[in-house]
């Protein structure tokens, strides 16, 4: 059997036969035009892998690739290149960023291919695949990828760097440009100009070459004017000079025939075009003009691009030729290609150099060009705008401005229901321009631009309110130069066109200014009546009468403000705050006390009602604002109590101890100044009572006492238990004060109170706060009125003797005081006198061993004066060893008092002699227990001590 005979699969295929059956299956894919969003991805993909084993089968020696296998490859690859346009000419296929990457991916493929598979026997085989090469690199361009692009263009170019035939000369000069294009666009400037130079041998050839090097030239030369790079390779005057010979040298030709004339001559135009911008950046504007005279005598006046003018404009200008820029902006404006954009840049630039004085002339020249329907107006809007920004920011330029757009023929520009918006952007304009005159406090500028605003104003319904905005801001420039009347006037007519409560609240300002204080007021009644009122205007005119020194008004807009609080609506601060203000004002007026504490009352009502925090505020806001409510009536309480107006006087501590007490801050500070509030307030009470010659009434009293009682509860945390040192006196005095207070409104009552008085004036001693002389003053009062505490009053003077002889520097003038006082009890206490004896006995304990002049001169010698008189009585009354023991008393004492040395003999002797006659009766009084002699005979003449 022939090996032909064999059944197929035991034929052996062809090398590389796989390779092949997958690359043809590839491009049957590329040519089915499938749809979906992956097939181009998936499609690249393929191909990538199928690339990557093709070259593996290039490079392998053990079995290479054949001729026959080279052809099919090229053939697949033209086939897959035909199938890349048709599907870049289809509209079926996606179009997205990532699909138009895979497309570009499926097309590089087909060079690649070419590439791999080598040169086989086609004619121009190396052109060809350089060429596909070529056009793959400007699809990646177009895509942005310039690194892929020059990839193509760096593999294409050995394959026709030879140049052996025309078509490899003619696909090298397009690489060569497209890759100096492509390093222009990388920044790789002296490449790019290298680049150009290699192929200018390679465009000789044909006109066509020429045309498209310098066109080249004009892209990069075009490129470097526009970026100005730093690489002295690209000069932009250089480059576009040799597109400029290369479009002469084209144009020269015989070869040039009239086809390609028109393109020659535009690049031409162009490059000139160009050089002339060159010339202007380098400020040549000689060279400028130059440009532009052979431009125009290559082309004609007719044909020229209007930039021609404009450069020209800008060159006549910059050489200081006002007259022929004149003339360059009158055929700019006269040239119909020439966009209306150009034409006011151009207008601008004139007026720049020509001064506001040219404005109208520019505007005629504007408005016979633009004969559209509001196109005139728009361009005046440019030129009006122009003058506004060259004319400075002083009055010199709102004055340019102003006569410009009052002039008729300007404003005749604006009629017409079209220029609407023109005569908005106009009315804006000259709006801004006052505004900032306005700020810098032209008022007079700024008025006068205001009203020529208004000639941009219609009359009809949907300009109402900005025309009531003119007259508003009419009214506050006047109101500002203290032109009242004026104001006045503008503010009625606003009111006219639009009444509201920003006519209304300047109307107020007005009257303020005027001192119309009783008709301010009037209208801020009004002005809470109007539809748009808001509560925020009241805030307003309670500062615009602050800053006019008109209390009144100011306390009368707190007053409308604060009734606005009980409707729920929206408030523009706390009720709190209003209150405040309120009372802050009221503090500047004279005898306002009524009326603080009338609001203070308020502030108090309302809190109990809301809530601290919902009154106040949360947090230290919140705390803050109690505390100034809380200080304020402290210092009202203690400025009223200083003029002697003890009813207020009472009623603000009390009010300061609710505002206190309300407090979340729970230290000693705070409740030490509840607790003086309250013991304050109700000594102020007293106070008035005795001021008053009223007497208070039961419920007061028991008012006072429930206040007093909270004090007592706030005292033990208060004050600490031993309090010495002088920066604690005050406190002692409060201490004492409540005591104090505590002890009259209990003697109000009747002697049931008895016990709770004396309870009361122990726990005081108790505390160690106490002060002798506050137990003086203490057991004074208990001795005193209608109803004496007598058992007070002796504990009260003993008490005070006992602290003050404790201490270290005893005050025998308190000490002395309280003996005498106790003196005066024992007598209503004790007839016997036993009691007056033992308070004597304890002074003579005292007094022995003092230094001289240490007790009080007065008070000891009333001391030994009255022992020495009680003994008198109780020698009249027949009881001689009684009057023995005061007399014997008195010498003792009169021995250690300084102020009884000259009495001394004279009592010893009649005591002597009173010895000798009543000596044996006083011996038998003694032994009687000291019954006393009813005997009075025989008796000798006392003296008497004063």
């Amino acid at each position: 059997m022939k090996i032909s005979e064999l059944s197929p699969e035991y034929r052996q295929p062809p090398p590389h036969a796989g390779l092949l059956t997958d690359l043809n299956r590839v491009v049957d894919d590329v040519e089915a035009f499938d749809t979906s969003d992956s097939s181009a991805e998936k499609l690249a993909a393929d191909l990538r892998r199928l690339l990557t084993s093709l070259a593996s089968a290039a490079s392998s020696s053990s079995s290479p690739l054949t001729a026959a296998f080279r052809l099919k490859v090229w053939n697949l690859g033209f086939r897959l290149w035909n199938a890349c346009v048709d599907r870049a000419n289809s509209t079926a296929l996606a179009r997205g960023p990532a699909a138009r990457v895979a497309e570009a991916e499926i097309r590089q493929a087909a060079p690649e291919l070419l590439l791999l598979a080598g040169l086989p026997d086609v004619p121009n085989a190396a052109a060809k695949a350089a060429s596909l090469f070529h056009r793959t690199g400007l699809v990646w361009l177009d895509l942005g990828r310039a690194d892929l692009a020059s990839a193509c263009f760096e593999k294409a170019t050995p394959l026709v760097s030879a140049a052996e035939t025309r078509e490899d000369r003619t696909v090298l000069l397009d690489l060569n440009l497209a890759r100096a294009r492509t390093a222009s666009g990388a920044g790789e400037h002296a490449l790019s100009v290298a680049l150009l130079s290699r192929s200018k041998p390679l465009a000789v050839a044909s006109p066509e070459g020429v045309k498209a090097l310098a066109k080249e030239y004009l892209l990069i030369g075009k490129a470097a004017l526009a970026t100005k790079p730093s690489d002295p390779a690209l000069d932009a005057s250089s480059l576009l000079t040799e597109a400029l010979d290369l479009c002469e040298k084209a144009a020269a030709s015989p070869s040039c025939g009239t086809p390609t004339t028109p393109n020659l001559q535009a690049i031409k135009d162009q490059c000139l075009r160009f050089l002339a911008v060159e010339r202007l950046q380098a400020d040549d504007y000689e060279g400028t003009l130059r440009c532009i005279g052979v431009s125009r005598t290559s082309l004609g006046l007719g044909e020229e691009h209007p930039s021609i003018e404009f450069m020209a404009l800008r060159a006549c200008l910059g050489s200081g030729n006002l007259a022929e820029a004149g003339r360059e902006l009158e055929r700019l404006m006269a040239n119909a290609e020439a966009p209306d954009s150009v034409c006011v840049s151009a207008a601008e630039l004139y007026l720049a150099n020509a001064g506001p004085e040219a404005a109208l002339k520019v505007l005629a020249a504007l408005a016979a060009r633009c004969r559209g329907e509001g196109a005139a107006a728009a361009a005046a809007v440019r030129v009006v705008k122009k003058v506004a920004e060259g004319a400075g920011r002083g009055t010199g330029r709102a004055r340019a401005i102003a006569e410009l757009a009052s002039d008729e023929r300007v404003v005749a520009l604006f009629d017409g229901p079209a220029n609407a918006h023109e005569r908005g952007t106009i009315h804006a304009l000259l709006w801004t321009c006052a505004t900032e005159h306005f700020h810098a406090k032209n008022y007079e500028t700024s008025a006068d631009l205001i009203e020529r605003s208004m000639l941009y104003v219609s009359r009809d319904e949907e300009s109402r309110s900005r025309r009531a905005d003119c007259f508003r801001v009419l009214c506050l420039c006047h109101l500002a130069l203290r032109h009242l009347d004026r104001a006045q006037e503008f503010i009625i007519e606003a009111e006219k066109v639009e009444p509201n409560i920003h006519c209304g609240f300047l109307k107020f300002k007005i009257l303020l200014q005027k001192e119309e204080e009783d008709e301010a007021i009037k209208l801020m009644k009004i002005m809470v009546g109007y539809v748009d009122f808001n509560p925020h205007f009241l805030t307003l005119s309670i500062h615009e009468a602050i800053a006019c020194k008109s209390v009144r008004v100011a306390v009368a807009s707190l007053t409308f403000l604060l009734g606005l609080y009980s409707s729920g609506k929206p408030m523009p601060m706390t009720e709190a705050a209003v209150l405040r203000n309120l009372i802050a004002l009221l503090l500047r007026e004279p005898a306002s006390e009524a009326e603080i504490l009338k609001y203070s009352r308020h502030a108090k009502l309302r809190m109990a009602e809301l809530g601290v925090e919902a009154f106040f505020g949360k947090g230290t806001v919140g705390l803050r604002e109690l505390n100034w409510f809380a200080v304020n009536t402290w210092n009202m309480a203690i400025r009223v109590a200083n003029e002697k107006k003890y009813d207020y006087c009472a009623e603000f501590f009390e009010l300061a101890a609710e505002f206190l007490g309300s407090s979340n801050v729970e230290d000693d500070a705070n409740r030490l100044l509840v607790c003086k509030s309250l013991i304050l307030s109700v000594s102020g009470m007293l106070h008035a009572e005795e001021l008053n010659k009223s007497p208070l009434s039961d419920s007061d009293i028991k008012k006072g006492v429930e206040m007093l009682s909270r004090a007592g509860k706030l005292l033990p945390s208060t004050w600490p238990p031993v309090l010495v040192s002088s920066d604690h006196l005050e406190d002692n005095n409060f201490l004492f004060l409540h005591t104090l207070k505590f002890y009259q409104l209990l003697d109000r009552m009747d002697t049931r109170a008895h016990p709770q008085q004396l309870q009361l004036v122990k726990n005081f001693v108790a505390s160690k706060a106490c002060t002798p002389g506050h137990l003086l003053k203490l057991g004074d009062i208990a001795s005193q009125g209608t109803q004496p505490n007598l058992l007070v009053a002796e504990f009260s003077l003993k008490a005070s003797i006992t602290t003050a002889l404790a201490s270290h520097s005893p005050n025998y003038g308190v000490i002395s005081a309280a003996l005498r006082k106790l003196v005066y009890l024992a007598g209503f206490q004790d007839c016997n006198g036993d009691a007056a004896y033992d308070v004597f006995r304890q002074a003579f304990q005292i007094v022995v061993g003092l230094r001289d002049g240490e007790y009080p001169f007065e008070e000891g010698k009333w001391l030994a004066v009255t022992a020495w008189n009680k003994s008198f009585l109780a020698v009249r009354l027949g009881q001689h060893s009684v009057a023995r023991k005061w007399m014997k008393m008195s010498l003792d004492l009169a021995r250690h008092l300084e102020s009884m040395k000259q009495n001394i003999t004279a009592m010893e002797e009649y005591i002597e002699h009173f010895q000798k006659i009543y000596g044996k009766e006083l011996d038998e009084c003694s032994q009687q227990d000291g019954a006393p002699s009813t005997s009075m005979s025989g008796s000798a003449s006392q003296p008497v001590l004063v």
